[in-house]
């Protein structure tokens, strides 16, 4: 694996690992429902208990989202949401002194055509800590994963039910920062069946690497969260939590004084979920 040496990621993982606790790893989508409010609920998620933040990129053609985050990408780009104003609010959140790491998330289009070179490096510059982008597979790594890692930007690598031992060394050739198991075949937003069968992929996965496991896709309660902090090194909410988001807007579709504290609301539930369940300190 090409390594971008000790990265905010790492650090934050080794922290949750050293407290007994896996690590809350929060999804929202930028600009939603408009750069301020998206802006506001960003600033406001680690005082709630956000370990990592996914920040998604919004994208007009997603294959991966459920209902939840396709609205909420929809949302975004109505009220003007692009790559650059992304990255501008990264940038605001560094400049506000928070260190939590971000994830952008999402598809590799906006990036194409942003331009390789120029968004990792003004990603880096922002304060941008890793990557997912669901639609490149490891062989096109040389398109992005590669120039990520030299740059020193994690790449994170999705792994599903159906990556068996075969696919996964391939797939976690490069991967970089966290490996994000995805706890379902199809989209977001769906609901975990068998909280065994994630147990065991994520020791599976674990077998292979030694990156912290993260568990996505399904987790929406802070029950589920429990159940999923059990056995994997991080934990994911996104749905949930641009639906809050969706539950909390006027009939108009604009934020009310409601809609950032009914996203931290939920994610202070969630990190006391993940927080109830004692691990070996590592």
């Amino acid at each position: 694996m090409t390594t971008t040496g000790q990265t905010r990621i790492q650090t934050r993982f080794q922290a949750c690992a050293a407290e007994g606790r896996a690590a809350l790893v929060t999804f929202i989508t930028a600009g939603d429902p408009d750069f301020d409010t998206a802006s506001a609920i960003l600033h406001a998620l680690p005082a709630a208990g956000a370990d990592i933040i996914e920040l998604g990129v919004p994208f007009t053609d997603p294959m991966a989202d459920g209902i939840p985050v396709q609205l909420a990408g929809q949302r975004a780009l109505k009220a003007g949401q692009t790559l650059k104003k992304t990255l501008a609010m990264v940038e605001a959140f560094r400049k506000a002194g928070h260190d939590t790491p971000i994830v952008l998330m999402g598809y590799y289009n906006p990036i194409y055509v942003y331009g390789v070179e120029r968004f990792l490096s003004d990603a880096k510059a922002a304060g941008v800590d890793g990557l997912i982008v669901v639609d490149l597979p490891p062989e096109e790594d040389a398109e992005l994963c590669l120039p990520a890692l030299a740059a020193g930007v994690n790449f994170i690598r999705l792994a599903t039910p159906t990556t068996d031992d075969k696919r996964l060394p391939k797939v976690l050739q490069n991967t970089s920062g966290f490996v994000y198991y995805v706890s379902m075949t199809g989209v977001t937003g769906g609901t975990i069946a068998n909280y065994d069968a994630v147990g065991e992929a994520v020791a599976r996965i674990k077998r292979h690497t030694d990156l912290p496991v993260a568990v996505g896709f399904g987790v929406k309660t802070a029950a589920d969260a429990a159940a999923i902090a059990k056995g994997a090194d991080g934990v994911v909410v996104g749905s949930s939590l641009v639906e809050r988001i969706r539950l909390s807007l006027d009939v108009q579709g604009k934020a009310t004084e409601k809609t950032v504290s009914a996203v931290t609301s939920l994610v202070s539930e969630l990190a006391a979920g993940v927080r109830s369940v004692a691990r070996a300190a590592a």
